[in-house]
C-alpha cells in the first residue's frame, strides 16, 4: 500500500472513529475515551486534512464549523409543518384530552401513550438525505422557519453521516436544541469576565446561540440536540409505534430521550409526571413540562389535526419557574462576615408551586446591571430548591417613580458604618462581634459539622442564647450553665445536659478547625488546613506578617489581607484567648527541621480505629508533612493506614495494588520514635 493509501484509509478510519465516539456520547451517553483522547484523534484528522485537502468531504466531523453567513437566515418552508402542542395544566385537562381522543379513536381499551420530557429549548428540523445531513432549520412560524445548517453542523450531538450501512434515502427528524445548566452557568460566567451581557436562562442562551451568525460562535457554546419525532421518512418502513419511531432514530445515530417511555391512560401518565416532578430538580437540563402522545401510529391518524396542533398529543406543563410579580422594596441583610446582600420583597406570587415573597438580588452591581427598581415589574425565576432570584425588570411596565434601591451608610443591624474595599462587590458592617446579626452566624458556623462540631447547637437555639443575652461571642458558649440552657424555649435538663457535654467535647479539636472556626473572611477549610500545616501552631499564625502568609499555598494578597486584619483586632484576639482560657486545644503539629514536605504529593486514606491517634490527629501529623489525606482509594492512593476493623477499604486497596500500613509503620512514615508513644 502507498503512503497515499495509507493516509486516505487512515483519514476514513479516523471520520468513522470521530463519529462512533460522537453516537456512544450523545446518543448512547456511554463514553469509552477521554475528552483529551477525542481531541486527540480530531487534531490528527485535521492535519492529515490539511496535508490531503482533495479528501475532504463535507460530513467530516472537521467540517462542522462552516463561513460566517452573510446577511439574515435563508427561509425554509416545512413540507410538513413543525406545529405546536395544546397544554393541560392538571388532572382534570388531561381527562379532558383523554375523552376527546377515546371519542375519535376506534379502540375498546385503554389508550397507550408515549412519554418524555418537554425541553425548553428551541425546536429545529434535521433532513437527511442518503445518510447525510443536508439542512437543518428552525420551527419559524411553524411552516416557514429559517436554515441554520451551518450552524447546525457545528453540534457534535447531530451527526453529519447516519449510522448504518443503509441509511433510508430521506428521513426528516424533529427535536429540540438545548443547554445544559452547567454549560448555561459557564457560559454566563464567561460572559460576564468578559463584560458582555448575560442570558437571561437557557432557553434563550440556546435560541440565541443557534442563530449566530458566526458559526464557530455556535461552535465554542455548549448546545445538545435531542430528537422527539420524524416529520418524513422514504425508502424505510417507517414503525407503527411513536416509541418504536424514537427507537428507529436512535438506531439511525440520533439521541433520544433517556426518559421516553410508554404508560397506560390518564393514570399512567400523572404516575410519570410525579415521577418527572421528583426528578426535575436533579436533571442537568430544564424541562418545563411532560409531552404525551398517542402510541400507535394508526390511532393518531383518526384523531388528525386542528390548525395549530396535533389532537392526539399534548404538553402537560409543570407549575412555571419565571413569572411576573411586583418588587416591593428592597431590604439589607447581614451575613456572618458582615456583608450586606440586598433582599427583593415581592408582591407574593406562585413560583415552581411554592409561593414567593422574597428573592436575592447578590449584590449592588447586580442590582445596577439589570437596571431594577422599586416599583418595576420583575421577573422572579426558581429552578428546583434554589433561592428564588430576579431575573430582570420588565421595562416596558416601569411607571413614573420607581426609585432605585441605595446601599445604606449604616449597618441595619448595628448601626455601625458601613464601607466596601476596592476592587471588591460586596459593602460589609464594620461592626464586627458588637453586631448581633454577624454574632448569631459567627455563633453558627463556629458550632457547624465542619468547624467545631457542636452537637445540638441548632439556629432556633443560638437565636434565643443571642436575643436573651446569654452568649455574646462564640466563647462564651464555654460558660453556660445547666441552669440557663435548661430554661430556654424546647430544652428539658436532659437535652441541656447533652449540649452541654458537646460543648465539652468540642474543647477538643484540631488546629485546622479551630482556625476554619474563627470565620476569617476568605479562610475556608482548605486554606485553614494549609494555615495550620504551614504555621503548626496558633501563636506564629497571629504573629504572621502579609509577606509571610503569602507563602502559604491557597492563600495570595486578598486572604493574607483578610487574615492579618482579623487578628489585629483587638476584640477578635480577646476572643481568642477566652477560647483558649476555656481549654479549647489541639494536639500538636510537629515540623522537624528541613521535613515539613517530606511527603509532599502523597495521599493517604486512613481506614479503622488507630490505638494512639484520633483520625483527625493522624491527618494532621501527614498533612504536616505535607501529605494529602482522603476519604477513598484509588489508583493515586500511596497508602492505606490501616487501624481496627478497617472496613471494605482493605479489600479495595488490595485489588488495586496499594500498600497498606499498620499503626507502627504509619508511626515510622511520620517519624515518630517508639519512646514516644
Amino acid at each position: 500500500m502507498t503512503p497515499l493509501d495509507q493516509a486516505k484509509q487512515r483519514i476514513n478510519t479516523l471520520r468513522n472513529e470521530i463519529d462512533q465516539h460522537n453516537y456512544r456520547y450523545y446518543v448512547l451517553d456511554d463514553p469509552q475515551i477521554t475528552d483529551q483522547h477525542y481531541d486527540q484523534l480530531m487534531r490528527e484528522l485535521q492535519a492529515l486534512e490539511a496535508e490531503y485537502p482533495q479528501w475532504v468531504s463535507a460530513d467530516s466531523p472537521t467540517q462542522r464549523v462552516g463561513a460566517i453567513v452573510e446577511g439574515p437566515f435563508a427561509t425554509v418552508e416545512h413540507e410538513v409543518p413543525m406545529l405546536s402542542l395544546d397544554n393541560a395544566f392538571g388532572e382534570d385537562e388531561m381527562e379532558a384530552f383523554n375523552k376527546r381522543l377515546a371519542d375519535r379513536v376506534d379502540v375498546d381499551d385503554t389508550l397507550e401513550f408515549c412519554a418524555e420530557p418537554k425541553l425548553d429549548g428551541l425546536a429545529v428540523s434535521l433532513l437527511y438525505r442518503d445518510g447525510r445531513l443536508v439542512r437543518a432549520a428552525t420551527r419559524g412560524d411553524g411552516r416557514k422557519g429559517e436554515d441554520i445548517t451551518a450552524n447546525a453542523r457545528t453540534l457534535k450531538s447531530v451527526p453529519l453521516k447516519l449510522v448504518g450501512a443503509s441509511p433510508p434515502s430521506l428521513v426528516e427528524v424533529r427535536g429540540e436544541v438545548y443547554m445544559t445548566l452547567s454549560g448555561f452557568d459557564a457560559l454566563n460566567a464567561q460572559q460576564r469576565s468578559n463584560q458582555k451581557k448575560v442570558f437571561a436562562n437557557p432557553r434563550n442562551a440556546a435560541a440565541g446561540s443557534l442563530r449566530m451568525q458566526d458559526p464557530s460562535i455556535t461552535a465554542s457554546r455548549p448546545l445538545v440536540f435531542c430528537a422527539y419525532a420524524i416529520a418524513r421518512l422514504e425508502g424505510m418502513d417507517l414503525p407503527v409505534t411513536q416509541y418504536q419511531q424514537m427507537q428507529r432514530v436512535k438506531q439511525l445515530g440520533l439521541p433520544i430521550s433517556a426518559h421516553i417511555e410508554t404508560v397506560d391512560g390518564v393514570d399512567g401518565c400523572a404516575a410519570y409526571y410525579q415521577k418527572m416532578l421528583q426528578q426535575r430538580a436533579q436533571l442537568p437540563y430544564e424541562i418545563d413540562g411532560l409531552v404525551f402522545k398517542l402510541n400507535p401510529v394508526d390511532q393518531q391518524r383518526q384523531a388528525g389535526f386542528v390548525s395549530r396542533a396535533p389532537r392526539w398529543a399534548i404538553a402537560w406543563k409543570f407549575p412555571a419557574q419565571e413569572v411576573q410579580t411586583r418588587l416591593l422594596d428592597v431590604e439589607f441583610q447581614v451575613g456572618r462576615t458582615g456583608a450586606l446582600t440586598p433582599v427583593a420583597r415581592l408582591d407574593p406570587v406562585l413560583v415552581g408551586g411554592v409561593t414567593v415573597s422574597n428573592a436575592t438580588l447578590h449584590n449592588m452591581d447586580e442590582i445596577e446591571r439589570k437596571d431594577i427598581r422599586i416599583g418595576d415589574t420583575v421577573i422572579v425565576r426558581r429552578a428546583g430548591d434554589v433561592i428564588p432570584e430576579i431575573v430582570s425588570a420588565v421595562l416596558s411596565q416601569r411607571q413614573k417613580g420607581a426609585k432605585q434601591a441605595v446601599m445604606p451608610d449604616t449597618c441595619p443591624v448595628c448601626g455601625s458604618e458601613v464601607s466596601r474595599a476596592e476592587g471588591q462587590a460586596a459593602y460589609r458592617c464594620n461592626g464586627g462581634l458588637v453586631c448581633a446579626a454577624q454574632r448569631k452566624e459567627a455563633i453558627r458556623h463556629f458550632a457547624s459539622r465542619k468547624a467545631m462540631d457542636i452537637e445540638g447547637l441548632g439556629e432556633k437555639l443560638i437565636e434565643q442564647m443571642v436575643d436573651l443575652g446569654m452568649v455574646a461571642s462564640i466563647a462564651d458558649l464555654y460558660h453556660l450553665e445547666l441552669e440557663q440552657v435548661s430554661g430556654l424555649e424546647r430544652m428539658a435538663e436532659k437535652s441541656a445536659t447533652n449540649l452541654l457535654r458537646a460543648l465539652d467535647k468540642s474543647r477538643q479539636t484540631t488546629l485546622s478547625r479551630l482556625i476554619y472556626a474563627l470565620g476569617i473572611r476568605e479562610v475556608g477549610e482548605a486554606t485553614a488546613e494549609a494555615l495550620a500545616r504551614y504555621f503548626a501552631d496558633l501563636e506564629p499564625l497571629m504573629k504572621a506578617t502579609v509577606e509571610q502568609l503569602v507563602e502559604v499555598d491557597d492563600v495570595g494578597p486578598v486572604v493574607a489581607d483578610s487574615i492579618r486584619h482579623f487578628f489585629d483586632q483587638d476584640e477578635n484576639r480577646e476572643v481568642i484567648d477566652r477560647l483558649l482560657a476555656a481549654g479549647v486545644e489541639w494536639p500538636p503539629i510537629e515540623k522537624p527541621a528541613g521535613d515539613s514536605e517530606r511527603l509532599a504529593g502523597k495521599t493517604y486514606v486512613i481506614s479503622g480505629t488507630l490505638e494512639n491517634y484520633t483520625r483527625d490527629e493522624a491527618s494532621a501529623r501527614l498533612k504536616a508533612l505535607g501529605a494529602r489525606v482522603s476519604s477513598s482509594v484509588s489508583k493515586k492512593t500511596s497508602a492505606v493506614i490501616a487501624g481496627d476493623k478497617p472496613g471494605s477499604k482493605i479489600d479495595k486497596a488490595q485489588n488495586l495494588g496499594v500498600a497498606v500500613l499498620d499503626e507502627a509503620a504509619f508511626e515510622q512514615l511520620i517519624g515518630v520514635h517508639d519512646d514516644e508513644t
